[in-house]
C-alpha cells in the first residue's frame, strides 16, 4: 500500500539535500578556479567525492537494510553539515598541496553523505510505493526529475551566494538549510527499510544478470556526462568571458530542464503490462539516440563552421544532449527498482549506484585531464566513446 506521509517526508528531505549538494559543487568549482587551480587540480578535488561513492553505495545499501532508512538518512545529513564546517576552515594562504588535500577530504565526506542519502531515499521509494508497478514507475520518475530540478536550483543558489556573500558565508547558509532536513526526518518511521541483510560477501555481490548489465551500462552513461560537464563545460564558458553568475545560472537552467524532462518520461514512454518489456526496449532505443546526438555534436565542433561560434554550437548541443540523457537516466532509475527484489532493495540499489559513482569518478578525472590537454572537443570525444560502450552493454538486457 502506498504510504503518502513517508513518501512526502523522504521527498522533501532529499530535495533540500540535493539543493545543497548542487550548491556546494558550484561554490567549490568557481571559488578554486578563481584562486588559480588548474582544470586537472579541480578534477582531483572532486575525485575523492566520486571514489568514496563506489564504497559508500555498497556499504550504505547494506547498512540501510540493517539500521533502517531513517537512521542512515539522518547520518547522511549530519555528515554533510560536518563536511561544510570542515571546508569553511580553509584558508587561501595555504600551499597548493595542502589546499587540494583539505578540499578533497571535505568533498570526500560530502560524497559519503550524498550517496548514503541517495541510496536511502531511492530505496525508500520502492518500499513506500507498495507493489503497484504503475505507482512505482510514476513516482520514481517524478522523484528523480524533481531531485535534479532541486540540484539545478542548487547550482543557481551556489553561484549566487558566492557572488554576493563570498566563500565562507555561502557555506554557513547551506548549513542552515541542511538543519531543516533534520526536522523532516524526525517524523519518518524509524523501522522503514529494515530488511534481512546478506549473510556473506558472495551473496551480497551475486546480483541478477539484468542488474549487473544495467549497472555496467549506468557506469558508462554517467561517465559520458561528467567527462564534459564537470570541468570542461564550466571552465570553457568561464574562459569565454562568462561570469560566475552566468556560468552557474546556465548550468542551473540545464539541470532544471534535465529534471523536468525526467519527470515527463511517463508521458513519452509506453508502458508494458509486466512493467519491464517495453521499458527495456525504450532504454535500448534512447541510448542509441544519445550516441547519435553526441556524434553529431563532435562533428559540428570540429567543422569550424563560419559565422557560428564553438560556444553557440556547444550550448545548443548541451541542451539536446540534456533532454535525451534525462530520458535514459530516468529509464535506468526505474529499471533498477523494477529489477530489485523487495527483500534486498537497499542492497540492490546500493550496488547499482556504486557503478554510477565509479562512472562519475572516471568521468570527472577525464573531464579535467582531457580539457587541460586537448580542450573541449577532447571531452566531447571521450563522452561519445563512453556512450558507445553503454549502448553495446545495454543491448544485452
Amino acid at each position: 500500500m502506498f504510504n503518502l506521509k513517508d513518501f512526502l517526508i523522504i521527498t522533501n528531505t532529499y530535495l533540500f539535500f540535493s539543493l545543497t549538494d548542487g550548491a556546494i559543487r558550484m561554490i567549490v568549482l568557481l571559488h578554486f578556479f578563481h584562486l588559480g587551480f588548474s582544470p586537472l587540480s579541480l578534477a582531483l578535488i572532486f575525485l575523492l567525492y566520486e571514489l568514496v561513492g563506489v564504497i559508500t553505495n555498497l556499504a550504505g545499501g547494506w547498512l540501510a537494510s540493517f539500521y533502517g532508512i531513517k537512521r542512515m538518512f539522518t547520518f547522511g545529513v549530519f555528515l554533510q553539515i560536518f563536511s561544510l564546517i570542515f571546508l569553511s576552515f580553509y584558508s587561501p594562504s595555504w600551499g597548493i598541496y595542502l589546499s587540494i588535500l583539505w578540499v578533497m577530504v571535505a568533498q570526500g565526506m560530502s560524497g559519503v553523505a550524498k550517496d548514503i542519502s541517495k541510496t536511502s531515499s531511492k530505496s525508500a521509494i520502492k518500499i513506500v510505493s507498495g507493489n503497484g508497478k504503475g505507482i512505482l514507475f510514476k513516482w520514481v520518475l517524478w522523484f528523480t526529475g524533481l531531485k535534479n530540478v532541486s540540484k539545478g536550483l542548487g547550482f543557481f543558489v551556489g553561484s549566487l551566494l558566492i557572488e554576493i556573500t563570498g566563500f565562507q558565508y555561502s557555506l554557513y547558509t547551506l548549513i542552515i538549510i541542511l538543519c531543516s532536513c533534520l526536522i523532516f526526518l524526525f517524523f519518518l518511521d524509524s523501522e522503514i527499510g529494515v530488511l534481512k541483510t546478506s549473510k556473506n560477501l558472495k551473496q551480497f555481490l551475486s546480483k541478477s544478470k539484468d542488474i549487473n548489465i544495467l549497472s555496467a551500462a549506468r557506469l558508462f552513461l554517467f561517465g559520458s556526462r561528467d567527462i564534459w560537464f564537470v570541468v570542461g563545460i564550466p571552465l570553457f564558458l568561464y574562459s569565454a568571458g562568462w561570469s560566475f553568475w552566468h556560468v552557474g545560472s546556465f548550468l542551473a537552467f540545464w539541470i532544471i530542464g534535465y529534471g523536468f524532462c525526467q519527470s515527463s518520461v511517463p508521458l513519452l514512454i509506453k508502458r508494458s503490462v509486466d512493467g519491464i518489456a517495453l521499458e527495456i526496449s525504450s532504454a535500448k532505443f534512447w541510448i542509441f539516440i544519445l550516441m547519435i546526438t553526441q556524434l553529431a555534436l563532435l562533428i559540428l565542433i570540429n567543422l569550424n563552421i563560419q559565422y557560428i561560434s564553438t560556444e553557440k554550437i556547444l550550448i545548443f548541443g548541451l541542451l539536446i544532449y540534456g533532454g535525451v540523457f534525462a530520458i535514459n537516466s530516468a529509464l535506468h532509475s526505474y529499471l533498477i527498482l523494477a529489477f530489485s527484489r523487495n527483500s534486498s532493495v537497499t542492497e540492490d540499489v546500493g550496488f547499482y549506484y556504486s557503478s554510477n559513482a565509479l562512472g562519475r569518478f572516471f568521468g570527472t578525472f577525464l573531464s579535467g585531464y582531457l580539457y587541460q590537454t586537448v580542450g573541449i572537443s577532447g571531452c566531447i570525444c571521450g563522452s561519445f566513446f563512453f556512450i558507445l560502450l553503454s549502448f553495446l552493454i545495454i543491448k544485452k538486457l
